[in-house]
């Protein structure tokens, strides 16, 4: 029986408003309320200290990570060195509990010798280095995308320290695949993520605006903003918001242009979701079919019909729950035919059928099925 865990995470998991953060604060969220003590260990560059955090967890223990010209030196990707902590390692070495680490950023303790007898289970939210290699593509800034590029043969190389883990957690099938391909003495399985929603909540009905939501400073999410509303919504007659954290500047210009298009700038998770609840449709749209989108997991917990193109969907079975598009044609005749129909109680049901295997009940069942059955914890 598993009574103990450390959890490494690459940031503050706190407050959870993005991708990565959102699956460890509420899987550490989750572990508390079964019972399980969380030592969690946390780098720090921004978020600050969380309070919050002290009521789920055993011990919270923070770690500045070192951004700057120095994590940029040597053979290691730069989001792994600015994370490499030797008081990370004393800490880790005072308990003998399972080592759960989030993300490849936070492996650079897996091929030590010191942890050779531990249960060691790496959580994969991407494959890192294909991430990198979209990021790089989306990129205007040529540094940037320079700096993107360089990154993702570094996390390629440095992908075989995996071989050092004795269980991978897969986010997504695609990622499944590649780790059991690519890996296949490690022991790989496919866990989703954890998230804020213990039900469906959707409304009946009908909304009157549809909605994308991202965050606003990332160049993946303005690439798909300058889409929808430049080459999607540009001659359609039905109001379109666009909300998200920390808008760029070239978000808020195209908007302007725009009456029917309206900005939240950096809505709080309450107001996030209250936007997702009452739109007619949530329209999520991306370039890279990369991890398992949060934000579709959270627009179908809480929302109505929900238009993807099917890089979105890419490693999910969740295709049924959405209408998938992928040109622009087909996207403003889906948008438009769907505006005018309400969502029906038949199709609320149905949703809460498909999403069963998407609880977080069952994400815990099947993570404590692999943990509790490894070797180190007999």
């Amino acid at each position: 029986m598993l009574k103990a865990i450390n959890i490494i995470s690459f940031d503050v998991p706190f407050p959870a408003n993005y991708g990565g953060v959102i699956d460890v604060f509420y899987k550490l969220k989750y572990f508390h309320k079964k019972g399980i003590k969380v030592h969690l260990h946390c780098f720090e560059y921004g978020r600050g200290e969380q309070k919050e955090l002290e009521q789920y967890c055993e011990s919270v223990n923070y770690y500045k990570r070192k951004t700057g010209l120095a994590s940029f030196l040597g053979n290691k990707p730069y989001i792994v060195q600015s994370r490499v902590s030797k008081t990370l390692k004393e800490n880790l070495l005072q308990n003998d509990y399972p080592i759960l680490f989030e993300g490849l950023h936070t492996c650079f303790l897996l091929d030590d010798e010191q942890f050779k007898e531990r249960l060691k289970v790496v959580r994969n939210h991407n494959i890192e280095h294909e991430y990198y290699e979209h990021l790089a593509i989306a990129e205007k800034n040529p540094y940037k995308k320079q700096y993107y590029k360089s990154e993702a043969k570094r996390l390629k190389l440095f992908e075989d320290v995996l071989t050092y883990a004795d269980i991978a957690l897969s986010i997504s099938e695609n990622d499944f695949h590649y780790f059991q391909k690519q890996y296949p003495t490690l022991k790989n399985v496919l866990v989703p993520a954890f998230h804020q929603n213990e039900a469906a909540i959707i409304k009946e009905g009908k909304g009157d605006y549809a909605l994308y939501h991202g965050n606003l400073s990332v160049g993946e999410n303005i690439r798909a903003v300058e889409f929808i509303v430049d080459e999607v919504f540009n001659d359609l007659e039905i109001p379109l918001v666009i909300a998200g954290l920390n808008p760029s500047d070239e978000v808020k210009k195209l908007i302007d242009q725009y009456q029917h298009v309206r900005l939240v700038d950096s809505p709080t998770d309450d107001e996030i979701n209250e936007l997702i609840a009452n739109a007619q449709i949530n329209f999520l749209y991306t370039q890279q079919a990369t991890g398992l989108k949060l934000k579709l997991l959270n627009v179908l917990f809480q929302g109505r019909y929900c238009i993807v193109n099917s890089q979105l969907l890419s490693g999910t079975s969740l295709n049924e729950e959405c209408i998938v598009v992928d040109e622009v044609d087909e996207m403003k005749r889906a948008i438009t035919e769907t505006f005018l129909k309400p969502f029906s109680s038949n199709m609320i049901a149905e949703r809460k059928q498909v999403l069963k295997n998407y609880s977080n009940d069952q994400i815990f069942l099947k993570m404590m099925n692999v943990l509790e059955n490894s070797p180190q914890i007999k």
